[in-house]
């Protein structure tokens, strides 16, 4: 008799196009709301192109063989990535760092950058987690280029993670101190607004990179220096969205934990049966394709916590 324990399957069936589909819906009634209460026609454009690019990304991950879904995910980072930067940042000249969202918002103005943070940064993660940084952030999409998959070794000491916050702490007082000290206004959209994206687009790549390239971790950048999970890590704890297993599938073999790129001991949460719980998975869904038993999921559910499994260095 033939064992079939550890066979992937081969057939894609339709309920696994539920996550793809729910988002276009989601982005597209987002779209059509904000039009319909405001009469601007781009908001249809902006979440319909948003929804619809993840919605490709996430429909071609489900159907290709497991050696190949992260073609998927490369898509939607790339077709969202550029939009972001190339479309709203360089045509319509907005600046869509994390300061010209703290400027947008002081001076009132409603723009697509004020919009992105509200959906995917503050109000998004409620229901797709850190969705956002597997999938779509415009820094990683050029991380993930990078060899360095993650640091075997595991992550370095607690104390890196606060840099996060400290960056944040230094975008927000730099806004403020110009805003308030200096009387420093930067136009809504206009070539001001363009050097912003350009000056901070480049040290975050030459920050992220490098620190990929010292610490041999593509997501180093994303675990200790990017300001934005101090935001999301706020609302994702309570996302419907999380990483689920299947106990009677589940072997406890670990392989799930091994290529977790945020280093979270996804086996852990397993053992206790809970979802993943930890703020830091950012549903890159490398664990569902890892696991020999088929035994992982994305699901939707009501549940929350804080209680961070991550592996360290030295543990």
């Amino acid at each position: 008799m033939t064992d079939t324990r550890n066979t992937k399957k081969t057939t894609t069936s339709p309920s696994e196009f539920k996550t793809p589909l729910i988002l276009l819906a989601v982005f597209w009634t987002i779209g059509v709301v904000l039009w319909k209460t405001t009469g601007n026609g781009f908001y249809v454009f902006n979440f319909g192109f948003l929804g619809t690019a993840l919605g490709i990304g996430i429909g071609a991950y489900t159907v290709l063989p497991r050696k190949k879904k992260w073609i998927g995910r490369r898509i939607a980072q790339f077709l969202v990535g550029l939009y972001m930067l190339g479309f709203l940042g360089f045509i319509l000249k907005e600046n869509m760092q994390i300061e010209g969202f703290f400027f947008y918002l002081l001076s009132g103005f409603f723009s697509g950058a004020v919009i992105h943070y509200l959906v995917a940064k503050i109000a998004g993660p409620l229901i797709f987690n850190r969705g956002w940084c597997g999938w779509a952030c415009w820094t990683v999409m050029i991380l993930d280029l990078l060899p360095y998959r993650r640091n075997k070794s595991g992550r370095l000491a607690k104390g890196w993670e606060w840099l996060r916050y400290a960056h944040f702490a230094a975008s927000l007082g730099l806004v403020l101190t110009l805003w308030f000290g200096f009387d420093y206004r930067v136009p809504e959209q206009g070539i001001t607004a363009v050097w912003w994206l350009v000056a901070g687009n480049a040290f975050y790549y030459s920050l992220s990179i490098g620190l990929a390239l010292v610490l041999k971790d593509n997501r180093a950048f994303c675990k200790y220096a990017c300001p934005i999970p101090v935001i999301q890590k706020v609302t994702s704890r309570f996302s419907l969205m999380k990483i689920e297993a299947d106990p009677e599938k589940c072997t406890g073999c670990g392989a799930c934990s091994r290529v977790c790129p945020m280093d979270i001991e996804i086996h852990e949460y397993i053992a206790e049966g809970k979802r993943v719980i930890s703020t830091e998975c950012v549903l890159c869904i490398e664990c569902v394709d890892a696991c020999p038993r088929d035994a992982l999921t994305m699901s939707f559910k009501v549940d929350g916590g804080n209680r961070e499994l991550i592996r360290r260095a030295g543990d």
